[in-house]
């Protein structure tokens, strides 16, 4: 059925700039024409955009609800057990359905803890259902691990300064038989074939490379190769992971991932923090893309990534949430200001404009999670767009300011009054359309806090444990410094 919206400012992209007083039509999840009109007779004003992206997220519970709060990653990782999904359809709805309404028109999920309640098909299954109920285009790729569960190396120091019931409770929780290259293979095979679909991009997803053994990582790198399908992987997100990897590959970890055929346009690295400038290079020229997660970068205390250098070196950059924004709220609008102003440039310099930024992150986004076009509002193009309270936004309304410059200087997803993907409304003055969000965190939390009762061995392990992690990591920097 044609649709049609209208508004006092439209911003189709960088390259085309504002429409005053346009007039968007789409039908079928088609954009079919956008002009300038006369101004709307009455309500507020309102500006049109290209939809968001989360480029990298794990569809998981808020971490600070489970006591994960001013930790590094690798203490951070092992206490989210205590956020292990209770109920995959209820905790990915809740997940999207909080990205859907800050205005993202699609979604990495990079699947790091299933719940173990069911096979991991049908769990890929409840998540691609719990994305069409909220009407948002998703990314889908089962993280895969075959080494170094607990620790980057040999776990038995940590484990062995536990008491046995300590012990037994971390590996329980921790430790997994790993599964074979093939397997994994097979198993995203059989992933892409029940839930695949123009919606819903299958993608391979090796967690890490201190996670990964050497063949699994050449095996997902000739199967992407093969197939085309994309891949999805964390890269030197913490110091720990870049002592590791010097170790381990002497002649440098991204020039292996180059020789072996991993680094391609397939290819999306989350967080590239503590890459070096020869390795942004390699990752530029081989048409890679980087994921910045500024907010989670600071919580975890890992460090600022080198944004702005990459950008110059020709990398694509995206920016995710990762589950942990500034306040826990998946607004990825704060999200791309917080790394639009701190990697935008010094004094005159400028790395990008806001609009230019905004245009980049949104197309390197889309290319990231597999969703088709740039983003731009243009003829032809999906009908993913948000629209924003412009008299909220300019509250002031002293003279004319471009609204992208305004939006980045004040915005954030508080602004929304409407999210379209593919055509479909999704989110209204707030509120998700297709699924009842305030519903379902209320049930998740009601499990969890029955859940968090069964968690009892775990809270008495984790003084010791932290303190044992600690311990291994620092060593382990030392001895690599």
């Amino acid at each position: 059925m044609p649709m049609e919206i209208a508004a006092h400012s439209l911003f189709s992209g960088p390259d085309r700039g504002i429409v005053e007083n346009a007039v968007l039509r789409h039908d079928n999840g088609v954009i079919t024409s956008i002009e300038s009109g006369t101004p709307p007779a009455s309500g507020p004003r309102s500006l049109i955009l290209p939809a968001f992206v989360n480029a990298h997220d794990h569809a998981r519970p808020t971490a600070s609800s489970f006591g994960a709060i001013g930790m590094p990653l690798e203490s951070w990782i092992l206490r989210s057990a205590l956020g292990t999904p209770v109920d995959p359809y209820l905790t990915a709805a809740s997940a999207l359905a909080r990205s859907a309404r800050a205005g993202c028109a699609s979604m990495m999920v990079h699947y790091t803890r299933p719940s173990g309640t069911m096979p991991l098909v049908d769990e890929a299954k409840a998540i691609a259902r719990a994305a069409s109920d909220v009407g948002i285009r998703i990314a889908f790729a089962l993280a895969v691990r075959d080494q170094n569960p607990i620790v980057y190396g040999d776990s038995e120091p940590v484990l062995s300064e536990l008491p046995s019931d300590d012990r037994k409770t971390i590996e329980e929780l921790s430790v997994r038989a790993p599964m074979s290259p093939t397997a994994y293979i097979e198993l995203t095979d059989a992933i892409a074939a029940a839930i695949g679909s123009p919606k819903v991009d299958v993608q391979l997803g090796p967690a890490g490379v201190q996670w990964c053994s050497k063949p699994l990582l050449e095996a997902v790198a000739e199967n992407s190769a093969l197939t085309g399908r994309r891949i999805h992987m964390h890269l030197l997100e913490t110091i720990y992971q870049r002592a590791w990897a010097d170790e381990h590959f002497p002649d440098g970890i991204v020039r292996y991932l180059r020789d072996i055929g991993f680094l391609s346009d397939r290819l999306t690295l989350a967080h590239c923090i503590h890459a070096g400038p020869d390795e942004i290079e390699m990752i530029a020229a081989s048409g890679t893309r980087i994921v910045t997660n500024f907010s989670s970068n600071m919580h975890l205390r890992s460090g600022l990534a080198p944004i702005a250098a990459a950008h110059q070196c020709g990398c694509a950059i995206a920016v995710g949430v990762d589950g942990l924004a500034l306040d826990e709220d998946d607004d990825v609008l704060r999200e791309m200001r917080l790394v639009q102003m701190f990697h935008g440039g010094l004094g005159f310099k400028r790395t990008w404009t806001p609009a230019e930024f905004f245009g980049l992150a949104v197309a390197n986004g889309r290319k990231a999670t597999g969703a088709s076009g740039t983003g731009a509002l243009l003829p032809g193009a999906p009908a993913d767009f948000v629209s924003i309270d412009l008299d909220r936004l300019d509250r002031d309304q002293i003279m004319p300011v471009d609204p992208v410059e305004l939006l980045f200087a004040r915005g954030n997803a508080s602004l929304l009054r409407e999210v379209v993907v593919d055509g479909r409304t999704i989110v209204s003055e707030g509120r998700c359309t297709g699924v009842d969000l305030p519903a379902i965190e209320k049930e998740l939390r009601g499990i969890y806090r029955v859940n968090a009762g069964k968690f009892g061995n775990f809270q008495r392990a984790w003084p010791p444990l932290s303190a044992s992690l600690q311990n291994w990591f620092e060593a382990q920097l030392d001895c690599s410094s």
